[in-house]
């Protein structure tokens, strides 16, 4: 059960008529400068190798971070917390992994969170939301009509971005806890990054809470989708960009509730430490001897394993953290943010440089 404050926040952070939008302008500016860095940082070592559509990479990540910046404003007031829901979109293993395809694939998937915004940002909010709820729903679909025309057109142009039959397979699950091992087998990883785990296990908490059973059918469409064979000729593996931008939402939702947790939310505090602890451990099984025989993966998918593991460790520190502010009644918010700021830059930063290096 949730603890009355994280009640309350879920309930002010996820229903949109209560929390409108903060849209400033340099705000906006910054987060770009700083995606675009962190972009060029990324491919930078490349750029030689790039032809003129190659650098679209770049852009397409910029893009993707930013659309999922702009999108949570809706429900997150922190600029931080916006800004990381956006880099695990757009930085994360699925997003990068992309761009071992063509590179208009991640195109598509930047084009995602935009195309949702007039579902977001329509005409849903205070009294008329019951009214024009069908508009809400209408504009939810257009998504899912880009990404079916954008098929459509690439057939008869022949630009065949990711081939049809790229699906989920129940076997990718496997690698669901370890993105970068499934990014060195050039397999495309399902996954988020380590720490971000423990902030949607607090947004997704939050979200159930706050009964937004919308934003869970369309996260379950997407998954449907993505293990179903071809529909209208649409790369299925595709589909998995729908459910991951509800995923990257939740983290900004959960590290905001992070931020601002209170002494009745020790509870979920300490589940999710454990959860983290438990996830470090069955990476560290993973890792062992025994378990890299019997996958055939090799030391170098081993230490892989090992890595995701301390990742996680790192996530349950900064949560165990949180906990003991949270346990003495110290509001303290600036250190609450900077430890779990940068517990998440460290793992993007590590991660999301070992994923370039594996597609290109």
């Amino acid at each position: 059960m949730l603890g009355d404050d994280c009640r309350r926040k879920a309930s002010c952070g996820l229903r949109p008529e209560y929390k409108m939008p903060n849209t400033k302008l340099s705000k906006l500016i910054a987060a770009a400068l700083l995606y675009a860095g962190f972009a060029v940082y990324l491919y930078q070592p490349y750029f030689k190798h790039f032809n003129e559509l190659r650098f679209l990479v770049v852009i397409n990540a910029c893009l993707a971070c930013l659309g999922v910046y702009v999108l949570s404003r809706r429900w997150v007031g922190s600029f931080a917390c916006s800004f990381f829901a956006g880099a695990t979109y757009g930085f994360g293993p699925f997003a990068l992994a992309l761009a071992g395809y063509h590179p208009t694939a991640g195109l598509l998937v930047a084009a995602v969170p935009w195309l949702f915004c007039p579902a977001v940002f329509g005409p849903t909010c205070g009294r008329a939301k019951a009214k024009w709820r069908w508009v809400s729903w209408l504009f939810s679909t257009l998504p899912f009509l880009a990404i079916i025309s954008f098929f459509q057109l690439s057939a008869r142009w022949r630009l065949f971005a990711i081939p049809v039959q790229t699906k989920l397979h129940l076997s990718d699950l496997a690698f669901l806890l370890a993105p970068l091992a499934a990014a060195e087998r050039g397999l495309t990883p399902l996954g988020l990054y380590h720490v971000p785990m423990a902030f949607l296990i607090v947004g997704g908490s939050m979200l159930l809470a706050a009964r937004r059973f919308g934003t869970l059918i369309i996260f379950a469409v997407g998954v449907i989708l993505g293990f179903c064979n071809p529909v209208f000729n649409v790369s299925p593996v595709i589909w998995l960009a729908i459910p991951l931008l509800c995923c990257s939402i939740l983290i900004g939702v959960g590290m905001q509730g992070l931020v601002l947790a209170g002494f009745a939310d020790r509870k979920l505090l300490l589940i999710t430490a454990a959860v983290m602890v438990v996830l470090s451990i069955i990476t560290l099984l993973l890792a062992a001897e025994c378990f890299q025989v019997f996958a055939g993966l090799g030391a170098k998918a081993g230490r892989i394993f090992a890595q995701a593991a301390k990742m996680y460790i790192l996530g349950a520190v900064a949560i165990t953290i949180i906990f003991f502010t949270v346990r003495a009644k110290l509001r303290i918010h600036p250190l609450r943010l900077t430890v779990l700021c940068s517990a998440a830059a460290i793992d993007i930063f590590l991660s999301a440089r070992f994923i370039v290096d594996s597609t290109f």
